[in-house]
């Protein structure tokens, strides 16, 4: 087994590297004073199109887009050393197009839908966002309520979601729903486009969330749409929403495996130049037990990310080796954060520096796209053989 990366995608991590070094980390004290001062941590107008301008100046626009709509489409193992980089800095900031989305328009999408949203979309013109979870609808698709049903040539669309990223912003949502209830997450649940400003589609709550992110509840109401913005085949929505969650919890993987690495290289600085009663903090057997645990699971994350990408390059099911690096990549990023926190002491307990903002993310991530508890049920019906 080659554990070598390929050279290429050797490059493409270390030019993510210096991108995230000359371009992001830069604007880190202008977020974290936005921050301190309760103010939105987004990048400003003028922000967002340096960096944009860098990134497609870099070659770092549509990565893993389709090649004939002027993306790179590299596979999932490249992108994971791309997302590790972008994990190590707390600037808000998204190569487009956003790739889980990208990859279940691309499962999906009609010749006339691969023109009118797709190719946007992959030239990062558009932006995305995807209505799956309800109120009383999370983990569990079976208990999604939100309906679509046939008039003529339409569909209508009847039903609330919550906890939607970018729906103020998206210039279409994907919205999941039931079509036929008697099926369920086996065959009756399909998937749709809906414009923005779509009448009978309304954005009614502004949901704020652990550092500074935002989602949104959103209702349908009679929110009319053409048949052909049907995504997919009707009834079979659920296959490619799994692809899409497979993919945002592989990348989020990679992300946690770049933020334990930022809170780790924190913590080893710090260690060097702190002294308490006179022994450099380095010198301390719990500090560097702390860093030899963080240093040793990064690298079996790291390792159990490619090996996951690497099957779903090669079409394989993944799905066990997805949920257990999900799990697995959270959990450490929460531990080693934290961790840093506690050998930074007090100082650690400020604004100031980044890794509060690295803690409400990753806190973020233990419930996003499936709770731990949720991928360890999956893990555990694979290893006890129990039926799906």
């Amino acid at each position: 087994m080659d554990f070598e990366l390929d050279e290429s995608h050797r490059m493409l991590q270390e030019l993510t590297a210096r991108f995230v070094r000359d371009f992001l980390l830069p604007l880190e004290p202008a977020v974290l004073a936005r921050h301190a001062a309760g103010a939105d941590t987004a990048l400003t107008r003028d922000e967002r199109a340096r960096v944009d301008e860098a990134a497609r100046r870099l070659g770092l626009w549509g990565l893993d887009a389709p090649a004939d709509l002027g993306g790179a489409d590299l596979p999932m193992v490249a992108m994971i050393g791309v997302n590790e980089e972008l994990g190590r800095t707390v600037t808000p900031y998204v190569l487009p197009p956003d790739s889980p989305n990208l990859h279940m328009l691309r499962a999906t999408v009609t010749p006339e839908q691969r023109a009118r949203y797709l190719a946007p979309y992959a030239r990062g013109e558009t932006v995305s966002a995807i209505a799956v979870s309800e109120p009383g609808a999370g983990s569990d698709p079976a208990a999604m309520r939100t309906r679509a049903r046939r008039d003529g040539d339409s569909w209508v669309l009847d039903g609330r979601k919550i906890w939607i990223s970018r729906a103020a912003e998206a210039d279409f949502l994907i919205v999941m729903a039931v079509t036929d209830p008697a099926r369920g997450a086996r065959g009756g649940i399909s998937a749709f486009l809906v414009d923005k400003g779509t009448p009978g589609f309304e954005i009614v709550r502004r949901i704020p969330m652990l550092g500074d992110h935002v989602t949104y509840e959103v209702l349908f109401d009679h929110c009319r749409i053409p048949s052909t913005n049907l995504l997919g085949e009707e009834g079979g929505g659920f296959a490619p929403m799994q692809l899409r969650l497979s993919t945002r919890r592989l990348l989020m993987s990679a992300t946690c495996v770049g933020i334990a690495l930022r809170a780790l290289d924190m913590m080893r600085e710090h260690a060097g130049l702190r002294a308490t009663f006179g022994v450099p903090l380095a010198e301390r057997q719990t500090i560097q037990w702390w860093a030899a645990d963080a240093a040793t699971r990064i690298h079996a994350c790291r390792l159990m990310a490619y090996d996951a990408a690497w099957k779903v390059d090669r079409g394989r099911e993944a799905r066990t080796e997805i949920s257990m690096v999900k799990v697995h990549a959270t959990e450490l990023a929460w531990d080693v954060v934290d961790r840093a926190m506690q050998a930074f002491g007090a100082m650690g307990m400020t604004r100031e520096l980044p890794l509060h903002l690295l803690a409400d993310r990753v806190r973020l991530m233990r419930i996003y796209d499936g709770p731990s508890e949720i991928h360890r049920w999956v893990v555990a019906r694979d290893v006890l053989g129990l039926k799906r």
